[in-house]
């Protein structure tokens, strides 16, 4: 089981508990729309580290972006196999050709 796998399986233990005594529920207490605006704002912090080349800082928030990612996932019924399992889907494709075939809305 690597960190992803343990990260998703601490979540989903965690997801229907006390939210005074944990992170998780207090968050998933408060619905989708406040998960998803926690990724938004940790991948906003991302992109400032990263355009600060700060190597350290992109580190520390990528896996505050992960978290808050694995939440909002689980939250929506999706797991980290489904999204595996789309990576594997594209593998091979270019960028390019994957985008042009996505459904056009």
């Amino acid at each position: 089981m690597d960190a992803f796998d343990r990260l998703e399986s601490v979540i989903a233990s965690r997801i229907g508990g006390d939210p005074t005594q944990s992170y998780v529920a207090k968050l998933h207490a408060r619905g989708t729309a406040k998960i998803a605006q926690k990724v938004g704002e940790e991948a906003v912090e991302c992109v400032i580290a990263a355009c600060g080349n700060d190597r350290a800082g992109l580190i520390g928030e990528a896996a505050d972006l992960m978290f808050h990612l694995t939440l909002l996932l689980q939250t929506q019924g999706i797991a980290l196999d489904d999204v595996r399992a789309e990576l594997t889907r594209r593998d091979g494709l270019s960028g390019i050709a994957e985008k042009a075939s996505r459904p056009k809305e």
